[in-house]
């Protein structure tokens, strides 16, 4: 079998096993890719779930990129929630998910953190001194090309005036979770996550917000994916827009869009 094939099967075991037994043609668990910002509102969304319904979920965290690709390589699943829209268009143009279903979900924000204990103290703005800030250290971002959190960051920064200050000295991570991390366990002494993310670690703390006038708003839609079957997957769709799961998401910090 050839490697990517192996990889897929593997990824696809990894997200969809339960007790080790591959079982998601007779299971009627929803399954998610979503977004690794996401995790702490989306756990307890769809633990709440599980309580009021008795129904389960299984669900993966990445970068929205790489769950596209995913998705894209014909990984089954039934639900899709970005970290920004562009991804949700790359499948809409691929004809990979239900275009009827497709929402705007959620609403958050970019912010520069630091570790809890860290002395820094900038207020950002036009031309702030990022670079100085850093020292010797490296900024952790998420990949700037490809992760929305990392390309929104880097649009700030360049809309500030301060991108070709820092440009070399940015720690690129596979996700804004890594990212986060970073900086958590001190390997990076300043790093752009999402206000969510920062909120998850008690070990950082937001030196400052990033004006939403620097970037492109940052939304995150969800859609079902056109291949998936499962009854209960529009029944959890419209549980994550009720009234009863909104307290999750605005927990976490998300602004809660529909």
């Amino acid at each position: 079998m050839p490697f990517c094939r192996r990889a897929l099967f593997a990824m696809t075991a990894a997200i969809l096993s339960m007790s080790g037994t591959p079982c998601w043609a007779q299971s009627r668990d929803v399954v998610i890719l979503a977004a690794a910002s996401l995790k702490n509102a989306l756990d307890d969304a769809s633990a709440g779930w599980t309580k009021q319904t008795g129904k389960a979920t299984r669900i993966s965290y990445a970068a929205s990129s790489a769950l596209a690709k995913q998705v894209e390589a014909g990984i089954p699943a039934d639900l899709f929630i970005s970290a920004d829209v562009p991804w949700v268009d790359y499948l809409a143009e691929r004809k990979l998910i239900k275009p009827a279903s497709r929402s705007d979900f959620l609403g958050n924000e970019i912010v520069l953190i630091a570790a809890k204990d860290s002395k820094i103290d900038l207020k950002i703005d036009k031309g702030f001194p990022l670079r100085a800030a850093l020292g010797d250290g490296r900024l952790a971002m998420a990949n700037i090309d490809a992760v929305p959190a990392g390309k929104y960051g880097k649009a700030s920064l360049e809309s500030l005036g301060v991108w070709s200050s820092v440009a070399d000295r940015v720690a690129q991570a596979e996700n804004v979770r890594m990212a986060m991390t970073l900086v958590s366990r001190g390997e990076a002494p300043l790093g752009i996550v999402y206000r969510t993310d920062a909120a998850a670690d008690p070990n950082v703390k937001i030196v400052g917000v990033f004006p939403a006038s620097s970037h492109p708003p940052i939304i995150y839609p969800m859609a079902l994916l056109a291949s998936s079957t499962n009854p209960n997957a529009e029944a959890f769709v419209a549980y994550l827009k009720s009234p009863a799961a909104r307290p999750f998401f605005e927990k976490q910090g998300f602004a809660v869009l529909k």
